[in-house]
């Protein structure tokens, strides 16, 4: 699950949709709506809202940009959310890619077909879209060089919010598992709320360059998210 981490507006506008629990927590995650605003909450914290949604779009619409001269492309999107990364990745990647959609909470996926699915529209149901009900860790541990594109959508983006073992993807052992699961000149593209020099600096420890770009929430104008862009760096070969 992606984190935005505002804090709430005026609970008393708002209707309660349903809830469920996080596995691997105490904690209880609910869908709100208010007219056509959709909110997803964790306590006092609002995870995303469809309101804001375009720096999600584009952690799909920048790396797939990067993948044109592929064949046959398979990436990976840790955390459905709203579905806004997903959709924007169905649009951008050819007939012949394919993607996996990682997300730990069973009832996201529920919504995603259920009261969400104006937003999400039939992205579930594309023949290139692989869905896992499992957490996105796991899904990177299964395998090396299985992926052009790891995009990560969790939590807050290098921290651990609604999890602190989604601490885990962002360390250094977590970037470099990302990177062995990646295949030649992949990329591992990560969204954040905000920008961090730490975990920059932590990615070029990897062994990864990485570019940082600035994202407004909602297009043109608002709060900017930052997106990281990382590419292994390229070993000579000796001859």
């Amino acid at each position: 699950m992606a984190r935005r981490a505002s804090a709430r507006r005026d609970p008393g506008t708002w209707t309660e949709l349903d809830s469920a629990p996080i596995p691997g927590t105490d904690g209880e995650m609910r869908l709100m709506r208010q007219g056509e605003e959709f909110s997803i909450v964790v306590g006092g914290a609002e995870l995303m809202t469809n309101q804001f949604r375009e720096s999600e779009r584009a952690l799909a619409t920048l790396t797939c940009a990067r993948l044109q001269d592929r064949s046959r492309p398979r990436i990976l999107i840790g955390g459905l959310g709203m579905g806004f990364t997903l959709r924007g990745a169905l649009d951008a990647l050819g007939p012949d890619a394919s993607v996996v959609v990682a997300e730990l909470v069973p009832a996201v996926v529920a919504w995603a077909r259920g009261p969400l699915r104006p937003l999400v529209g039939e992205s579930l149901e594309d023949p290139r879209v692989e869905l896992r009900v499992e957490d996105v860790h796991r899904t990177i541990q299964s395998g090396p060089a299985q992926f052009d594109a790891i995009l990560l959508d969790v939590d807050n983006g290098a921290q651990g919010l609604t999890q602190r073992v989604n601490d885990r993807l962002y360390d250094i052992w977590g970037l470099r598992r990302a990177r062995f699961a990646l295949r030649p000149n992949g990329i591992l593209a990560v969204w954040s709320g905000g920008p961090d020099r730490r975990f920059k600096a932590r990615l070029k420890l990897a062994g990864f360059n990485v570019d940082e770009v600035r994202v407004h929430a909602n297009g043109s104008s608002g709060r900017r998210h930052v997106l990281w862009l990382a590419s292994p760096v390229s070993v000579p070969t000796r001859t």
